[in-house]
């Protein structure tokens, strides 16, 4: 039986029941709106998540619009919800504020990210991240006080970030960072101890953001302190046995000379190792500086000592996701159980730093399972070390020219060079293959393979076309610190084509020379840097024996000496000395193609092949021996930015040539052997290296020689 009234004021219940909590879920929705902007998260539907997608749901799949900066994967490896994949309000803020983080360490400071949640079918949930990058933050003025031996051009040059320029969209190099700026403060600090300046210091470094251009302006105030040179350089040791005086090659310090914290370093390291070698595992090198103020000289005694007899009971190595873990620990000078020497764990950290493969490497050791055990653990961060790129560009030797090139420095992670690139220019093709071991059979031994193939046109360089295949195998063994060997032994055949007859007498059409070249190079460097040095000597001493179709040995020895001029100023000098000679073991006489041609590489000013004898067809035959000199003076543009990469420099090249190849009867005469220029270039530090411009003006050369005003050239240090 229904009592009247009854079934009306449950239904009125069941109604203000579903009301009340339909306002319940409007009015959380209204405050997770209110909220969210707050924390730089905007949730779009949160009613309707609220509503259909509870707490601790399971993320069905995660998504990301908007980002260009980071990529998906990227991103995805930020997020806590790819690694515990639950839903929940609070995961997804924090989600979302580390987003934010990164972008804003990337220099975007303007960033906006928002999430939606949408659920599933199966009562799961699709999580979506929107990105709005907003403009990057550049840097629009990096500013330098208190340096006055040293410019503020080339402390740009120093710092690892860099002033927005043409480029910055492809190096992101402006990009502002306090992590970035502690490291510039170091990195100052360590080149003013380098040249004499051990109390060098960085006082400040301000970021000021300035809205209006999104932009940093960016202030290092600087204290460089005296200047010191090295005084009395000495060895004491308390260790019975140890052969001081055989230590002393080790010592790269010497008196008079300024001082340099990495010079003291490798010094320092240098005796370690040779300490070990003489049999003293546990030798620890230290050196004492005593500082006078009368002079301004640090007078240095390096206290060889031994030290406690602890042993390395294991080595622990993290982060390394590509990397293989031997290609980290073949770094080190010793291995598990083998004696612990500080100096041999910092020469192991600078030499896996040396890879390029990472980063950041941290080196730290923590107490083993017994007083003498000492655990190392050895932490990493990976960089990208692969390469892709299309090319185009123009040389004043093969014209208009493009290729495409794909590089990987650490091939399958096991530390392998790898590289294919296909070009091709006005004047003809090229084809490349090259892949290096670093350590062959796990020696300090890099072997190594090349392949090519090259097509030159007929009518460019010589009146005949010439394809040449060819490989080699190299080997690359270092003998000390500044001395290595290479060796190599390679084939190659060459065809040459004259399909319009107007080639000289010793070429035919179809005509094959194949040819067995083994040879070797000794080189001794000491330069500071590789890609833009200022100081050190470069030398290097090749020989190549080659038979087969012609019997003949090669020989050339290149040197240069680089030295700062005005230092403060950025301003470089440098002398390059160079000769060679091809020596004919048949009797037969040298073939043209086998003689030298010589042109820019040895004096600028000549086109490749413009000097020296040439056919009755205008044919260079090359030269059998030369000898040059070139001056340089190399120094900073001024008046323009140093992020610009434009340098500017003057110089002088002479040189002596001597000899005909042997088909002489139809050459002309050798003309004056003695050819010389001067000029002036423009350099620039461009994606694909130091790119020159030279101007070059050629003094009296012969009426056959073939000239140019003007080369642009790819600079190479010789």
């Amino acid at each position: 039986m229904t009592i009247p009234g009854t079934s009306l004021t449950r239904q009125a219940r069941t109604i203000m029941t579903k009301t009340a909590k339909l306002l319940h879920s409007v009015l959380l929705a209204l405050a997770l709106i209110t909220i969210a902007p707050m924390s730089g998260v905007l949730l779009f539907g949160a009613a309707q998540a609220q509503a259909q997608v509870a707490e601790g749901a399971t993320v069905a799949s995660i998504a990301f619009d908007g980002n260009s900066r980071f990529n998906d994967n990227q991103l995805t490896a930020m997020v806590n919800v790819a690694v515990r994949p639950v839903y929940t309000q609070a995961g997804l803020a924090e989600d979302v504020a580390t987003i934010q983080a990164a972008y804003r360490q990337a220099g975007f400071t303007n960033v906006t990210v928002g999430v939606t949640a949408e659920p599933t079918a199966d009562g799961r949930v699709n999580v979506r991240f929107q990105v709005n990058e907003g403009g990057r933050a550049g840097i629009a003025a990096i500013n330098f006080t208190g340096n006055n031996a040293i410019s503020g051009a080339v402390l740009k040059g120093v710092v690892q970030t860099k002033e927005t320029h043409l480029f910055s969209w492809l190096f992101r190099d402006d990009e502002f960072s306090e992590d970035r700026l502690a490291i510039d403060r170091e990195r100052i600090r360590l080149y003013y101890a380098n040249r004499g300046y051990p109390d060098a210091r960085v006082l400040s470094s301000v970021a000021e953001f300035d809205a209006a251009r999104n932009a940093y302006f960016i202030n290092f105030a600087i204290d460089e302190g005296q200047r010191y040179d090295f005084g009395n350089i000495a060895i004491e040791t308390s260790i019975p046995g140890l052969n001081a005086d055989a230590l002393r090659g080790g010592i790269s310090t010497s008196a008079g000379s300024r001082y340099s914290i990495s010079e003291l370093s490798e010094s320092t390291q240098e005796l370690a190792v040779r300490a070990t070698n003489q049999g003293y595992a546990f030798a620890d090198v230290r050196p004492r500086i005593d500082r006078n103020l009368e002079n301004n000289t640090f007078n240095i005694t390096y206290l060889v000592d031994e030290g406690p007899r602890i042993y390395v009971e294991r080595i622990n190595i993290t982060g390394n996701t590509k990397t293989r873990d031997f290609v980290i620990r073949r770094e080190f000078d010793f291995d598990e159980g083998d004696p612990f020497n500080r100096t041999l764990v910092t020469r192991g950290r600078q030499a896996i730093e040396a890879l390029g493969f990472f980063s950041s490497v941290q080196v730290t050791s923590a107490p083993g399972s017994a007083p003498d055990q000492v655990v190392l653990n050895v932490s990493v961060v990976e960089r990208s070390t692969g390469d892709y790129g299309v090319g185009a560009g123009y040389s004043t030797r093969d014209g208009l020219f493009g290729e495409i090139s794909l590089t990987e420095r650490n091939f399958l992670g096991r530390g392998q060079y790898l590289r294919i690139a296909l070009g091709r220019s006005e004047n003809g093709e090229t084809y490349d293959f090259s892949f290096t071991e670093p350590r062959f059979m796990g020696l300090r031994i890099s072997a190594g393979v090349d392949l090519y193939r090259r097509v030159v046109a007929e009518g460019t360089t010589f009146s005949y076309g010439i394809e040449s295949t060819g490989g080699q195998l190299r080997f690359g063994l270092p003998l000390t610190n500044d001395v290595s060997l290479s060796t190599r032994i390679g084939l190659e055949q060459n065809i040459y084509y004259d399909s319009n007859g107007d080639a000289p007498g010793y070429i035919v059409d179809g005509m094959v020379r194949d040819q067995l070249n083994v040879g070797y190079t000794l080189t001794y460097d000491t330069l500071d840097n590789q890609r833009r040095p200022t100081e050190g000597f470069l030398l290097s001493f090749s020989q190549d024996y080659t038979t087969l179709t012609s019997d003949f040995l090669t020989t050339e020895v290149r040197a240069r000496v680089y030295y700062p001029i005005w230092e403060e100023m950025g301003v470089v000098g440098s002398i390059r000395g160079q000769a060679g000679a091809v020596t004919d073991l048949s009797g037969g006489g040298i073939h043209p193609a086998d003689a030298f041609q010589l042109g820019p590489n040895l004096v600028r000013g000549y086109s490749y092949g413009g000097m020296g004898a040439r056919a009755a067809n205008n044919d260079p035959l090359g030269v059998l021996a030369y000898a040059g000199i070139s001056a340089e003076i190399d120094f900073p543009l001024p008046f323009l930015p140093e992020n610009w990469g434009l340098r500017g420099a003057v110089w002088g090249d002479a040189a002596w040539i001597d000899g005909i190849s042997s088909p002489a009867h139809d050459a002309t005469g050798l003309g004056n052997p003695f050819k010389s220029s001067v000029g002036g270039s423009i350099i620039w530090e461009s994606p694909m290296g130091p790119l020159r411009g030279d101007f070059a003006h050629v003094i009296d050369p012969d009426s056959f020689d073939r000239t140019q005003v003007f080369q642009l050239t790819l600079s190479t240090l010789f």
